[in-house]
């Protein structure tokens, strides 16, 4: 699952967590000035470890989150699923379901209507 460490530029190192990407935390962000988010990745034990320490733990909504430096994260799923984008149609890494269907052989006659209702 991903989630965001918000920090005031310690990053965390804690095992069962791996950083995958970091921005200086959107203005936006009430009292954010100054701060780094980390987009980490780690389970539910790894993150209420890093709660109890005392670090700051943003939950991520599906989105695309962007990195400021013309790339991003996008996340769907509720943190399950994530892509690690240079551009924002760039993907560098991934965690998530094939966007490959399984090809039908060559050749291979597929009935459509058959295999969607069973008629």
């Amino acid at each position: 699952m991903m989630f965001v460490v918000r920090s005031v530029g310690e990053k965390p190192e804690m095992p069962g967590i791996e950083v995958k990407l970091s921005r200086d935390t959107p203005a936006i962000v009430r009292d954010g000035a100054g701060k780094t988010d980390f987009f980490c990745v780690g389970d539910e034990a790894a993150i209420a470890s890093l709660r109890d320490s005392g670090w700051q733990i943003v939950e991520l909504r599906d989105g695309y989150y962007e990195d400021g430096r013309g790339g991003g994260v996008a996340i769907w799923g509720q943190g399950k699923y994530w892509e690690i984008r240079s551009e924002p149609l760039t993907v560098v890494e991934a965690c998530g379901p094939s966007a490959q269907p399984e090809a039908a052989g060559d050749g291979e006659h597929v009935e459509v209507r058959r295999a969607i209702f069973g008629a």
